[in-house]
């Protein structure tokens, strides 16, 4: 049996651009697609903790270094620069491959900058 894991995420990401008449994607700080175990093509889930919303796209690249978070076609109409967003991808594994199996995962901070990464969520508690 296959199930479905997180595979990498960026947490509290800024957008820092909204393109509405480019091809539609997100386009991702190279540096941050690689931290994140992310593939440009990728589809990636965003979820916008500003407003609610929640879709589906694919990841290009921006220049490394950029901290560049852009949200471009129709993914557009779903943000406002400078909301919050975490993007996530998931995989598919076998029970035995989950296990074992370590997600990717990347906290920012203002401006897109690296707070920490990790590869566990501490346990929920009241």
């Amino acid at each position: 049996m296959q199930i479905t894991l997180l595979k990498g995420k960026l947490h509290m990401a800024e957008v820092t651009q909204a393109e509405l008449w480019y091809d539609g994607s997100c386009a991702i700080d190279e540096d941050l697609v690689k931290l994140a175990g992310l593939r440009e093509f990728e589809k990636i889930e965003i979820y916008n903790v500003d407003n609610g919303e929640r879709f589906a796209t694919y990841v290009i690249l921006a220049e490394a270094g950029s901290r560049t978070i852009s949200m471009n076609g129709a993914a557009a109409r779903k943000v406002q620069v400078g909301d919050r967003v975490i993007i996530a991808a998931y995989c598919q594994l076998s029970e035995e491959q989950a296990d074992t199996f370590k997600p990717k995962l990347v906290y920012l901070k203002d401006q897109n900058k690296i707070d920490r990464t990790a590869n566990t969520i501490a346990v929920q508690v009241d």
